[in-house]
């Protein structure tokens, strides 16, 4: 669609009509985000406690046990980053990139596909919607509507 704005208006200040939501959209951005964050925050709290399911799994998948503790930190500064609304963007990329290794390690190692591989991208998939239905930022940079 073509922007509302005249042409001498800033492009970081267009905005697009596909960009508005209704509120039960909104709030289902916010329902998949949350979702998201809390299972992100359930990961990290397993791996600084270091529980030993993390560490045999650690292991298992071939990283080194000690890699459990800076990955939990690493987890949780990208989470904080994506439950921020000022740093939302930021921390959808981050976590599309350790979501990235997640996947790229269970490929690597013959994880089943559909229950292990693809699981850091059902966790993407669901990210990156609450983020488009809770950001009209988003929204107006990913159109879905022409």
């Amino acid at each position: 669609m073509s922007p509302k704005a005249s042409s001498d208006v800033p492009v970081s200040q267009v905005e697009y009509s596909s960009s508005r939501v209704s509120k039960t959209g909104l709030r289902t951005g916010y329902a998949l985000s949350a979702f998201v964050i809390l299972f992100m925050l359930m990961d990290v709290t397993m791996k600084l406690m270091r529980l030993p399911v993390v560490l045999e799994t650690t292991a298992e998948i071939g990283w080194p046990v000690a890699s459990a503790v800076p990955l939990g930190i690493l987890l949780l500064a990208c989470t904080a980053l994506y439950a921020i609304p000022r740093t939302s963007i930021l921390g959808a990329i981050l976590l599309t990139g350790y979501l990235g290794g997640a996947v790229a390690t269970h490929a690597r190692i013959g994880s089943p596909l559909v229950s292990h591989t693809l699981f850091g991208v059902y966790l993407g998939v669901l990210l990156w919607a609450g983020l488009y239905l809770r950001n009209s930022r988003v929204r107006a940079l990913l159109p879905l509507a022409s």
